[in-house]
């Protein structure tokens, strides 16, 4: 971004406790319906059934498919509310990825995970990543999607003077820069005709 230095990158114009941003529970969607029935077919693709998903950065819809069967799946958001109102979630914890990347979970833990549309609020995003890696199992992808919505006061500098293809090479590069991801991809979901535009960067836990 012109005329910032680097260590601005990841502020964000609204720098307030986020626990207060987040208090009150938004119960609504921040994609359209065909954008998310994209994301829906994203997961039924990559996430293994029977498996146990961690869904980061939770709200209280996963989109999941409602057809698939999960052994677990573990909702890490802001607001209790949210968390649980999902009716996918089969447990859940509230917790300030941005105060404290590090997650209270089991190493090697998830067969899989997620975080949908909200990775633009991340300031740490490569440690969280880094523990994204930690608690997934060798093999196990992770899926971040992202459209073009989001809170202007809360997301980071750098995803707000970035386009569409500029997004999806910065989320690349926070799996790039762990060293604990492969078989990165980067997919363009978006739906034709009139839609909310999708993205998403998969990657797979190394294996060694």
């Amino acid at each position: 971004m012109t005329g910032m230095a680097p260590s601005n990158l990841f502020q964000r114009y609204d720098e307030s406790d986020d626990a207060g941003f987040y208090e009150q529970p938004r119960l609504v969607v921040h994609i359209d319906d065909r954008a998310i029935a994209a994301t829906t077919s994203l997961f039924r693709e990559y996430l293994p059934a029977n498996g146990r998903i961690l869904d980061l950065m939770s709200s209280w819809r996963s989109h999941l498919p409602d057809d698939v069967t999960y052994e677990e799946v573990v909702g890490v958001g802001m607001n209790a509310v949210e968390l649980e109102k999902n009716p996918q979630l089969t447990s859940h914890l509230v917790h300030n990825l941005n105060r404290q990347p590090q997650l209270p979970l089991e190493e090697a833990y998830f067969d899989g995970g997620m975080v949908t549309v909200s990775v633009q609020y991340l300031t740490d995003p490569v440690d969280v990543y880094a523990e994204v890696a930690r608690v997934l199992k060798p093999g196990a992808p992770f899926i971040t999607v992202f459209s073009n919505r989001m809170f202007p006061t809360k997301a980071v500098m750098i995803w707000q003077s970035l386009d569409d293809r500029g997004h999806q090479q910065l989320v690349r590069s926070y799996y790039e820069q762990t060293g604990l991801f492969d078989q990165i991809e980067v997919l363009d979901r978006s739906p034709r005709g009139w839609s909310d535009p999708l993205y998403a960067v998969v990657g797979r836990r190394k294996r060694s």
